[in-house]
């Protein structure tokens, strides 16, 4: 037997299940979905168990700026229908679900995945399975710590509460404010996957660093246009979202660029090897 050949069985052993019959395949499928369903119900219904304080918590930003800059100590939210704020604690108990879930969807899908890639693959994968989640969440705390103050200095700042003209006071709705938050909270936490998806392409020898860099101001118009339809219409959330952004493009040029020199330096020892 040549050595292509033993080397083409070799990894042919290295790709686990790969001929499992497709009835096989879907069956798995099946149980991945049905964990990943569970677990998001369980952390659904915890969540809306604990809802009160979840909003409360997400209520913080804004009754600080009401309470402490502006001096309104008796600052409330309002609702308007019957079912206002149980549509609204549902709305978040999913929302939240899926945060407190994601590690067991994510580790189902690597483990339906993984049986079909190679074990070089497997550890190449791992890393942006970990990355994935760690960046959503640092974009969800950017919206929490950032975001959400100057939002609601800005929306609280046309307030009228002193003795000169008439009285004018922000009555929010409950629903609007948490579509507010939920909003934001994706936009930048999907915003914030920008270095892992362009290291998988770069991974995959899909796109190059110079190209990266020679596509710098389309990047930067595709960047203003995502910041203006994925968040509310104001400025501010605008700019807030596009310079960092734009700085996470900027890291993830030199995630492309240490992937390549991995990639020559690889191909130098095969070809030292050979």
């Amino acid at each position: 037997m040549s050595d292509k050949s033993i080397g083409q069985s070799g990894a042919d052993d290295d790709v686990e299940g790969s001929s499992a019959p497709l009835l096989e395949h879907l069956s798995e499928l099946r149980t991945r979905l049905i964990w990943s369903v569970a677990a998001l119900i369980v952390a659904a219904i915890f969540c809306f168990w604990q809802a009160e304080p979840i909003y409360n918590l997400l209520l913080k930003p804004l009754v600080r700026v009401a309470e402490i800059e502006l001096g309104n100590t008796e600052f409330n939210l309002i609702y308007t229908g019957p079912m206002e704020v149980f549509f609204a604690q549902l709305k978040l108990a999913l929302f939240a679900g899926v945060f407190l879930a994601f590690p067991v969807i994510a580790w189902q899908i690597y483990s339906f995945v993984a049986p079909g890639l190679y074990k070089n693959e497997r550890h190449a994968f791992l890393p942006f399975l970990v990355a994935a989640p760690v960046l959503f969440t640092i974009g969800a705390l950017f919206v929490y710590v950032v975001m959400l103050p100057l939002i609601s200095r800005f929306a609280l700042s046309f307030e009228q509460l002193g003795s000169e003209g008439p009285r004018i006071e922000s009555q929010i709705r409950v629903s609007e404010y948490l579509s507010l938050v939920m909003a934001l909270m994706l936009a930048f936490g999907f915003s914030f996957q920008l270095p892992v998806v362009v290291s998988l392409l770069g991974k995959a020898d899909l796109i190059s660093a110079d190209t990266l860099r020679k596509g710098r101001k389309y990047a930067l118009v595709g960047i203003l246009a995502f910041s203006a339809f994925f968040t509310p219409p104001d400025i501010i959330s605008q700019v807030m979202l596009a310079i960092p952004v734009m700085i996470l493009f900027e890291i993830s040029i030199w995630c492309v660029v240490l992937i390549e020199r991995a990639r020559e330096r690889e191909d130098e020892e095969n070809a030292s090897a050979e």
